[in-house]
């Protein structure tokens, strides 16, 4: 129940006003905050629900401080499993006993999660790890729970043309192909010495190293790091850390992520993001939880960051021509109104200092305006537009004077310029050069078959067009038989109520409840 009014103040409408004035307020007051039990509730549904709520937690920007304060516990408090039951999940997995692989192993959990639970310990040699183990029986629990996620999408897209647009099937989909990669410790760990190598010796990422010797499908023994995390911003400050130079290399080192290498973190709440203070004036940041990773087509990259470009820009007219050439709008949409409604969402948004604009808000926005031009939600986009909103959340929790425009425009226009200058397409065809050289001998053969594709095409074409005529009469013939029947079930129907209205005999009563029934199957038939 909520225990006071203001709690209410939450609930928008007329629901608010229900319970406010309801006699709910005349029971009990729970000895919990809303916040905590809201926190609570989503603890209890499981790890799909509890990522939800991670996501929610890096957006101070969007929730009450009490709110966004109780859903950061999800990020690394999850209640613990016994630590018995780790130890033993342990040593099945190695085959092996505790003491033969580690001089110390730390009982009480470093950290726990949705998924998994960490233990701090040492390798024999004396190296500092820690332990990561996934939970007795979760995929159980995650099965379900999808299984749920997979009904309300289907019954949303058979409800809703918005629902429909928005490919809530295919999105939960990619979402279950997600998190079940999230129970295989050892992609992770592959994840994990991926992203280490695409920045070794970098200033902006640290990325810990996996032990390779000791880390199996259900658990995972990496090096163990020392930072401050990054949710604690008065420590970093009184540290002497330029917390400007830390927002803006957490943008570029996304950026990085999703242009440079493509492959990028894509669960970046603040749990998972400590930093390196060794050098407070050039602070580098150190990544953990290398689950859920994602990567872009070369198109869907090129469209985005030609996308970006043209926002920075604010050319309206090239975005709309990108969203019509890449299919992220219908072809036949009206360019110029398409075009005006941009604009008119945009300017009143670009007319704020750069540093006020919200990207999560600008984004929300953006699709809202969409909706009325038919843009259907890209799935393969989804994890990139989380991570964003994660990053830009993060940012501002750390200088709240976050430019992310102003920090992401030199990094894109530079990607832009590399992508198209010369020596870049020199370097693409001397790439391709083999299958090139390989495909030179065939060219004749091919010009020369052209003419006899070209022929078969039209005949296939024409073939089409005349199967397509025979399914058009098909299909009007059904239409007409069907109006048939059900004219026929209609007439069943009505003459079965008025033989029960009219109260006639039995005979005649099992014969009108007959033809009702009857009546009813030639209708819905």
């Amino acid at each position: 129940m909520l225990d006071t009014v203001d709690e209410t103040r939450h609930i928008p409408g007329i629901l608010g006003s229900v319970i406010r004035y309801s006699p709910l307020h005349l029971l009990p007051k729970p000895k919990d905050s809303l916040a905590c039990r809201l926190r609570l509730t989503i603890e209890s549904l499981g790890p799909v629900f509890i990522k939800f709520g991670q996501i929610l937690s890096t957006r101070r920007d969007l929730l009450p401080e009490d709110f966004a304060h109780e859903l950061a516990k999800l990020q690394d408090k999850v209640p613990s499993f016994p630590s018995d039951q780790a130890m033993q999940l342990i040593e099945e997995s190695l085959g092996q006993k505790l003491e033969e692989v580690f001089a110390r192993f730390d009982e009480a959990p470093l950290a726990s999660a949705s998924v998994a639970q960490v233990h701090s310990a040492s390798l024999l040699d004396g190296t500092e790890v820690v332990v990561k183990i996934i939970r007795p029986q979760i995929e159980k629990v995650i099965q379900q729970d999808l299984k749920l996620l997979h009904t309300l999408a289907r019954t949303a897209e058979r409800l809703s043309v918005d629902a429909r647009r928005l490919h809530l099937i295919q999105v939960v989909e990619d979402y279950e192909f997600t998190i079940m990669n999230e129970l295989n410790l050892k992609l992770e760990g592959a994840n994990t010495s991926k992203l280490r190598r695409n920045f070794a010796g970098s200033e902006l990422l640290y990325v810990p190293r996996v032990y390779w010797e000791h880390t199996r499908e259900r658990m995972l023994v990496m090096e163990r790091i020392y930072g401050t995390s990054v949710r604690e911003v008065e420590s970093l400050k009184s540290q002497g850390t330029d917390m400007k130079l830390l927002a803006e290399r957490g943008v570029e080192t996304f950026f990085t992520q999703v242009f440079n290498d493509n492959f990028f973190h894509a669960d970046m709440h603040p749990g998972n993001i400590f930093i390196d203070l060794t050098k407070p004036e050039s602070p580098r940041y150190i990544a953990i939880d290398c689950a859920i990773m994602g990567s872009l087509t070369q198109e869907d990259q090129r469209y985005l960051a030609h996308n970006l470009l043209a926002f920075f820009n604010q050319n309206y007219k090239e975005v709309v021509r990108l969203h019509l050439e890449s299919g992220w709008v219908p072809t036949d949409t009206d360019a110029a109104a398409f075009e005006a409604v941009i604009r008119e969402v945009c300017e009143p948004i670009f007319e704020k200092p750069l540093s006020e604009i919200s990207f999560g808000y600008f984004l929300v926005t953006l699709f809202q305006t969409a909706r009325a031009f038919n843009m259907e939600v890209q799935p393969q986009l989804v994890l990139l537009q989380k991570t964003l909103l994660n990053i830009e959340g993060v940012g501002r929790e750390l200088y709240p004077e976050l430019n992310l425009w102003e920090t992401a425009k030199p990094f894109m226009e530079g990607w832009m310029a590399d992508r198209l200058s010369p020596v870049a397409a020199l370097q693409r065809m001397a790439e391709h050069a083999p299958e090139i050289v390989e495909a030179l001998p065939r060219i004749p053969d091919l010009l020369m078959n052209t003419d006899r594709e070209l022929r078969l095409l039209r005949s296939a074409l024409k073939s089409q067009k005349q199967d397509l005529s025979e399914l058009n009469k098909k299909l009007a013939a059904r239409l007409k038989s069907s109006r048939r029947t059900r004219l026929v079930g209609a007439l069943l129907i009505v003459s079965g109520g008025a033989t029960l209205y009219l109260q006639l005999a039995v005979l005649d009563a099992t014969y009108a409840i007959a033809a009702i029934i009857a009546g009813i199957f030639l209708i819905t038939r």
